[in-house]
């Protein structure tokens, strides 16, 4: 309702994203940002984007988000739990080994969520959070998801969603992430 009274644009934004065997769908969220935004700046969004809308700032802030997600998932197009799924040009750049991503479906959450849960604050100020994203972020964001693809269990889904709720409340969940040498 909060979207709605601050903006006559729709309540819901949909990004067309990369899913299981490179299939496209369309990502569904809360919108967070004015029309257009994807037409007036890059696709990675640093802190204090000019992009965001009023309401955005606090739904960002809690996640609020991805719960409009659940949609995607009761669709068959993600899982609570899996690699976080990108837009084409980010999935382009994947090597053949970075493409095993593709095979499970994509997650609301996982290690990288909760790893990179302050992602805009790391690309705050950035004049290019597209380079710097692909420069600062998404190395170890591949890694983490390719370390759940060879290991993902149903005890590593509950621990990932529990330390999600964890992290959204301010608790920090790094205990739940994997050991930086079990990662190559």
């Amino acid at each position: 309702m909060w979207i709605k009274l601050d903006d006559p644009g729709p309540v819901f934004y949909t990004g067309v994203r990369v899913g299981r065997r490179g299939v496209p769908f369309r990502m569904i969220k809360f919108r967070t940002m004015v029309i257009g935004a994807d037409k007036l700046g890059p696709s990675s969004t640093a802190r204090g984007d000019d992009r965001i809308t009023r309401p955005g700032h606090f739904i960002r802030r809690f996640k609020l988000d991805e719960i409009s997600q659940l949609i995607n998932v009761f669709r068959g197009d993600m899982s609570l739990v899996g690699p976080r799924p990108q837009v084409q040009w980010a999935v382009d750049l994947y090597t053949p080994e970075e493409r095993r991503l593709l095979d499970v479906r994509p997650g609301i959450t996982d290690y990288a969520s909760i790893r990179f849960r302050n992602e805009a604050e790391i690309l705050a100020g950035s004049p290019d959070p597209d380079r710097d994203y692909l420069e600062k972020i998404a190395p170890l964001k591949i890694k983490l998801g390719l370390y759940y693809v060879g290991t993902y269990s149903l005890f590593t889904d509950l621990k990932l969603i529990v330390a999600t709720i964890l992290s959204v409340v301010g608790v920090n969940p790094e205990w739940s992430l994997p050991p930086a040498g079990s990662m190559s």
